[in-house]
């Protein structure tokens, strides 16, 4: 970058009813990019937008060659509006993809702070909102929500949900598997788990330009389930067992002891119909078998998987 080497930069914008914020807010990014790489695109993905998004992008694509549009038929979601843009963005030939919200939020005059930290041999960079414009609420559940994903998942960062990224075109392509449901706030901690080297920058957040944000607190529950989902997937997806036949055999190693112990009891000649520990044991024995056998079956599953990719290869 910087003149150095040309580096095909694509943008990637998703987009659900944003057509006031996408006016403004699209030729302000095609203006920065142009600093950067005459031909990079702009790629608006519109998921199902009521209003008139498409028609706003359309507008703008007779007047800045640079910006595409991608149309998904009904909302899908943001992790699959990126998913769309990703891959349209690799197709496109794309050596690094940023990514940024609708909402005016972020602004395309930090994208040089991104693209330097890439330059400096980062895969992925992060625009940390540190001074965030938002509401009370917003910015404090945000807070406990970053603070439990950096210790939960090891990875470094303190703004993990920022929309505003950049990644090498090797990271969107092994990340796109993954973005589904709610998991592109995980991008940093996904690209994490894989090796590749994730870096922050802060950058200046402002308020909502129009309309109102897609987001309740609701999310946050759904944020917290997926980032155990990430943290599975992440850690077990080729080595299941380790973890269902750890936790099956401690439950079967208990359930055994504490049969042993009232078998002892009843040797003795006290009755052990009618304590709980009985009842206890018994479960424990059979869920300790049932997550080995578990953990057994997840495991023919990955190596029936790892066995048809090798074959396709």
């Amino acid at each position: 970058m910087n003149g150095r080497e040309h580096v095909v930069l694509w943008v990637v914008v998703p987009a659900l009813n944003e057509a006031d914020n996408l006016a403004v807010l699209v030729p302000r990014i095609v203006a920065e990019l142009a600093t950067f790489d005459p031909s990079g695109r702009v790629l608006v993905v519109d998921d199902g937008s009521s209003d008139d998004t498409g028609k706003v992008v359309a507008e703008l694509m007779t007047e800045l060659p640079e910006v595409c549009l991608e149309t998904l038929r009904h909302n899908l979601g943001k992790a699959a509006a990126l998913q769309r843009g990703f891959r349209r963005a690799l197709d496109g030939g794309a050596d690094v993809v940023v990514m940024m919200d609708a909402d005016g939020q972020d602004d395309p005059a930090e994208l040089v702070r991104l693209l330097e930290r890439i330059e400096d041999g980062a895969d992925l960079v992060t625009g940390a909102r540190l001074d965030r414009r938002d509401r009370f609420v917003k910015r404090h559940t945000s807070r406990v929500y970053n603070r439990v994903t950096r210790l939960m998942s090891g990875a470094p960062g303190r703004d993990f949900n920022s929309g505003f990224k950049a990644m090498r075109a090797a990271v969107a392509e092994d990340v796109s598997p993954m973005l589904y449901g709610e998991m592109h706030r995980y991008l940093t901690v996904i690209a994490h788990g894989m090796g590749y080297q994730v870096a922050e920058v802060p950058v200046l957040h402002h308020e909502r330009m129009h309309g109102t944000s897609k987001y309740g607190l609701a999310r946050f529950w759904r944020g917290f389930a997926d980032l155990v989902t990430v943290r599975f997937l992440l850690s077990y997806e080729h080595r299941p067992s380790h973890l269902f036949g750890a936790v099956g055999a401690a439950s079967l190693v208990l359930g055994v002891f504490s049969l042993m112990y009232l078998t002892v009891v009843k040797l003795a000649g006290q009755p052990i119909g009618d304590r709980p520990l009985l009842i206890a044991g018994v479960l424990m024995v059979m869920v300790g078998l049932q997550l080995t056998l578990f953990g057994l079956l997840a495991e023919m599953v990955v190596h029936a998987r790892n066995r048809g990719l090798g074959q396709r290869t």
